[in-house]
């Protein structure tokens, strides 16, 4: 099958690939451009790949328009052991921080207040969230990784935020799409294409001027954040191993592809959530209803109270079903042959989970077109897990 990329990112497509599955089957491959990729469609075929056969699957699959943003460096775009080495770095530097922990709780509850103090002073003036709501959610990414914060009246650090945005929409409109198939033409071809790489500059120099910044001011015995903690492995490393990935531009690129990963998505998470609220104000009720006996108007939310709210938890489940941010997992691409439901899937074959079939799977999610915020309720009314809640991947 011959494929051009708008039906991949687009969560519109889901019942496309839906349809495609029943036809072909759930393990498929589609051709974009001249390259062939297998395509994994539904919960059980990308659970089955992601997890049961995640370490045969531990390349990055091509995708030209970002392997040239980041340099072909980063964690998202190196491979192999390299990527394990980061991943598994990152992940426990970002725990020790406090990522999924209550020691995240105060930086969430002091940017929520500024958050709710910016939305009073606007006296109801309507307006489009979107750009705050990615500053505050940049905010949170950027204590972690940076240990700093930005007004939302920053003026360099909103254009940056707002370039970002724009580069996203290029990177998926036609010429992007055009990019990833034809990437040999398209990098010498001018035109609007080529302003994706100039969109995200700004960001990256803030990057680069705060790594300056951590390297001449690092105390070794008190890591501030993640950057000080990478130097100092980097430091270890670079003492023992020549070849190890811990050096400034992985640092450089892990930090960009941890905010372009991380801040869009929150943001789009929590400005469908406000759209929700504004089409059901019965679920707006039912929500009010809950975070006031729980929770009541005298104190922040916590992360204990999450056991107690049933309602909301289901409520943010749903939301993150349903806006699909991340239509399609990373691409993967096989580091070794991999016997998969009958196929054989060739050592180099690209791989892409579509994670928007799972979210949209009728056999996992009644009705699953409706937003129901019981999907994730047991008859009861108590929060139930639903295995197929894939809404940023899984395995490796």
């Amino acid at each position: 099958m011959l494929a051009g990329g708008g039906e991949v990112t687009n969560a519109e497509g889901a019942q496309r690939w839906i349809k495609l599955s029943e036809q072909y089957g759930p393990v498929f491959t589609v051709y974009f451009g001249s390259r062939p990729n297998v395509v994994l469609v539904g919960y059980d075929a990308v659970k089955e790949i992601l997890v049961d056969h995640g370490d045969s699957i531990l390349g990055r699959g091509e995708v030209p328009i970002f392997f040239d943003l980041y340099n072909r460096r980063g964690m998202s775009v190196i491979s192999g052991d390299s990527w394990k080495q980061l991943r598994q770095f990152s992940l426990m530097t970002l725990r020790d921080f406090g990522m999924g922990k209550k020691t995240l709780e105060e930086p969430i509850q002091t940017e929520a207040q500024h958050l709710t103090t910016y939305f009073r002073n606007l006296n109801q003036k309507p307006i489009d969230p979107t750009n705050v709501l990615v500053c505050a959610s940049s905010n949170l990414l950027a204590a972690l990784l940076m240990g700093t914060r930005y007004n939302y009246d920053d003026k360099k650090w909103m254009k940056s935020l707002d370039d970002m945005r724009k580069a996203f929409s290029l990177a998926s409109s036609p010429c992007g799409q055009l990019y990833d198939m034809f990437p040999s033409l398209m990098r010498i071809l001018p035109g609007n294409h080529q302003n994706i790489f100039k969109l995200f500059q700004d960001l990256k120099d803030t990057i680069n001027e705060q790594v300056r910044n951590h390297i001449e001011t690092l105390d070794p015995a008190n890591p501030r954040d993640y950057i000080d903690c990478y130097l100092i492995r980097m430091k270890q490393e670079n003492e023992k191993n020549p070849d190890t990935p811990f050096d400034t531009v992985n640092l450089v690129e892990t930090v960009f592809d941890m905010f372009l990963g991380g801040a869009e998505t929150t943001a789009l998470s929590l400005n469908f959530g406000f759209l929700i609220l504004i089409k059901f104000p019965e679920i707006q009720a039912c929500l009010n209803e809950e975070i006031d006996q729980v929770i009541g108007r005298a104190r922040d939310p916590v992360v204990e109270d999450k056991n107690n709210t049933p309602y909301l938890n289901a409520f943010l489940h749903k939301v993150l079903r349903f806006s699909d941010v991340l239509p399609m997992g990373a691409a993967r691409r096989a580091t070794k042959d991999v016997n998969f439901r009958g196929f054989l899937i060739p050592k180099g074959m690209d791989i892409l989970p579509m994670l928007t079939t799972v979210l949209h799977d009728p056999s996992h999610f009644e009705t699953p077109s409706v937003f129901n915020v019981k999907h994730f309720l047991d008859e009861n009314g108590t929060f139930k897990k639903n295995n197929a809640f894939l809404a940023f991947s899984a395995g490796l």
